[in-house]
């Protein structure tokens, strides 16, 4: 991890409110692991005073880039920044995801902004030839991002929505419960983000199948570190399956991303 100050090399509006920012940092292409992210500071004033955590959305040759949903103030102020300014940013930070060996087969579950981990997760199981298939989930349309992307993956990829206005009309978990009834073989890995909802249903549904499952959870986190203890997660003490009580972790230290077994869901 180190503070880096890095040139601005495009900010992208993608529509609907979401954009995808490039970024000159050779630092962090070359250290930077899928699930992990970056505190971004929004301004040099002290309003918004925090900075704001971006998982790392792609690599890029001498850069990262990252995806983004206008939210609030701090990420309106970053919507406005142009190419050529200089973003103050710290990472990589957090655990990321671990990949499986050898050339298995893979389910990436992404629901909302939740594309934006799982998209760098796909391109590096991808070099690794790992076979995936990509779950992509919204409220409508105008949510389903990166669909184009995860296919030049090699991804084979299936997309849900709420209102049934593209894919499959319904929740991304329909689609993950259907595939894992199938009596084919079974992935030797799901790997989710997205909203909590969704990732305790997930959880749930690779518990029900035998299925390893890592989950990246999606926190407000202030610091980064672990030193403001902002953003707590009940884990099962000891990581025991037997329900023995519970007892905390930080989203931004001990993860985001977490073994699905791991986590007290509520």
């Amino acid at each position: 991890m180190k503070q880096i100050y890095a040139k601005i090399l495009k900010n992208e509006n993608l529509g609907n409110g979401f954009r995808r920012i490039g970024i000159a940092a050779p630092y962090l292409a070359k250290n930077a692991k899928p699930g992990q992210f970056v505190e971004l500071r929004c301004s040099g004033e002290t309003d918004p005073l925090l900075r704001r955590p971006f998982g790392v959305h792609r690599v890029t040759k001498g850069g990262i880039e990252l995806l983004y949903e206008i939210v609030g103030r701090g990420t309106e102020i970053i919507a406005r920044k142009k190419p050529g300014e200089i973003l103050d940013l710290i990472g990589p930070l957090g655990t990321g995801f671990v990949l499986p060996s050898g050339k298995p087969t893979a389910i990436l579950v992404a629901g909302g902004n939740g594309v934006a981990p799982i998209l760098f997760l796909s391109e590096v199981l991808a070099k690794k030839k790992v076979k995936q298939h990509v779950l992509i989930g919204g409220r409508s349309k105008s949510h389903i991002l990166c669909e184009k992307d995860f296919k030049r993956c090699g991804a084979r990829v299936s997309v849900t929505t709420e209102d049934g206005s593209k894919g499959h009309k319904g929740l991304v978990t329909h689609i993950l419960k259907e595939l894992l009834a199938d009596n084919g073989p079974k992935p030797a890995a799901i790997y989710a983000c997205g909203p909590t909802g969704m990732l305790k249903a997930v959880a749930n549904i690779a518990r029900t199948h035998r299925v390893s499952c890592q989950v990246s959870l999606e926190e407000k986190m202030a610091c980064g570190v672990g030193v403001c203890l902002g953003c707590p997660v009940k884990v099962k003490r000891g990581h025991g399956l037997c329900g023995t009580g519970y007892e905390y972790k930080m989203v931004c230290k001990d993860g985001p991303v977490f073994d699905s077994e791991e986590i007290y869901w509520e």
